[in-house]
């Protein structure tokens, strides 16, 4: 250690070891070390696995369906090729694709399961969402690039359902499924519901559970049929250079299109649920913090007992000439010098445990209630550096009463009896 450090630097180091071997630290030291080290540690390891929850989340969410929609205030949209065509001036919007959305009643043999059933067009709804790219069993139906695909040869329509749903209905690729519609004709006992035979082409799996087990596909021309729209659409999915910037998008496509139009993006659709899960992280980060608030107890109950014990050493550096801001630093430095050491070992050792829980799953979580298969984990640079200067000054705070403490002992009374 240079020669040149003030004297406070070489005591606050001399009263971290032990009393009787100066080799090792004090067995109160190490406890102290090792409570920050531990609540930095599980602060990171709990911050990170929130972070990655809703990373997860958000991908899934995004990967099922676009990132911004247009809607009317009628229902449906009559006319959707003007407004496709108004739309694509738009330089934000990357592709687009006409949907048509509709609650039905699925079922096979004596299995029944309610659905969103979703019209589309192969070609575009390919470029606009990626739920296509997550067929687990079958191929998408084969037809023209700009155009729907028809009925299979015995006239079923094709529909391509989750692996949930699969599970459910009991029924796997080429099998048969009725879908059934509430909203159906009239007939001389009432409303009498629409049912329709549709051919399981594909089954997808978007490891949210959400949607493998609510949501079928169709084609659009069918699905139009089938709820009775002629050539009308349910709304138009977007898709966006900057997923961040959707809420300006949206603004931008209110102001241009006008009423009865308008848009919504995903961050407005999935409010709740993100909003959910980022008071629910700000909460995690409030009551763990409290572990290390508990940790820097430990300090506080080792410097106190350190200034107990050295109260001749304190008289005999104040009778040298030791002013009370040289005592209280002394005292400090030892307590700084505890939380940047058990932050440290904190930091190492939450982000060993996220490099490990990020490339083993050790942890399995039942999709039906998690949405998700496995534990999530996101180290984000942030967290690590609002966690580290969390632990180091609320261990830095604890020092101040010990301290000033040990300031004002007098050297007379502590020397009186030795």
């Amino acid at each position: 250690m240079p020669m040149n450090l003030p004297y406070q630097y070489f005591v606050a180091v001399r009263y971290l070891r032990s009393k009787k071997k100066h080799k090792g630290i004090s067995f109160n030291t190490a406890i102290s070390i090792g409570g920050v080290a531990v609540g930095v540690m599980a602060l990171l390891v709990v911050l990170s696995v929130m972070s990655g929850f809703r990373e997860d989340l958000q991908k899934k969410i995004l990967g099922a369906n676009s990132h911004a929609i247009v809607l009317s205030y009628t229902g449906n949209i009559p006319s959707y090729q003007p407004l496709m065509e108004k739309i694509k001036e738009d330089p934000a919007i990357v592709n687009m694709s006409p949907f048509v959305l509709g609650q039905v009643l699925v079922s096979a043999d004596k299995n029944a399961h309610g659905v969103f059933l979703k019209g589309i067009n192969l070609a575009t709804e390919a470029k606009t969402t990626e739920i296509l790219s997550r067929i687990k069993f079958g191929k998408l139906p084969s037809g023209q690039a700009d155009s729907s695909v028809g009925p299979d040869q015995a006239g079923h329509p094709w529909i391509i359902i989750g692996s949930e749903l699969s599970g459910m209905l009991g029924v796997l690729v080429g099998d048969t499924i009725n879908v059934i519609s509430p909203a159906g004709e009239i007939g001389p006992l009432g409303m009498l519901p629409k049912i329709k035979q549709f051919r399981v082409a594909a089954i997808f799996d978007m490891g949210m559970f959400e949607y493998d087990a609510n949501l079928a596909l169709t084609d659009l021309k069918s699905a139009q049929d089938f709820f009775g729209l002629g050539s009308a659409v349910s709304g138009i999915e977007l898709k966006l250079k900057d997923i961040d910037g959707a809420s300006e998008v949206r603004k931008s496509l209110n102001k241009t299109l006008g009423p009865p139009f308008f848009a919504k993006d995903w961050m407005q659709m999935n409010k709740n649920l993100f909003s959910a899960l980022k008071l629910e992280k700000f909460a995690m980060f409030v009551i763990l913090i409290l572990i290390v608030l508990v940790a820097s107890f430990n300090i506080v109950s080792t410097l106190m007992m350190n200034v107990v014990e050295k109260q001749k050493e304190i008289a005999i550096l104040k009778s040298m000439g030791a002013k009370n801001q040289g005592i209280m630093m002394i005292f400090m430095l030892q307590g700084l010098v505890i939380g940047l050491v058990g932050t440290a070992m904190g930091v190492v050792g939450g982000y060993a445990l996220c490099i490990i829980l990020n490339n083993y799953e050790l942890i399995k979580l039942p999709a039906d209630i998690y949405y998700l298969s496995r534990l999530p984990v996101k180290m984000q640079f942030m967290d690590f550096v609002v966690v580290s200067v969390s632990a180091v000054a609320i261990s830095f705070l604890s020092t101040i009463y010990p301290s000033y403490y040990a300031a004002r002992l007098r050297p007379v009374e502590s020397l009186r009896y030795e």
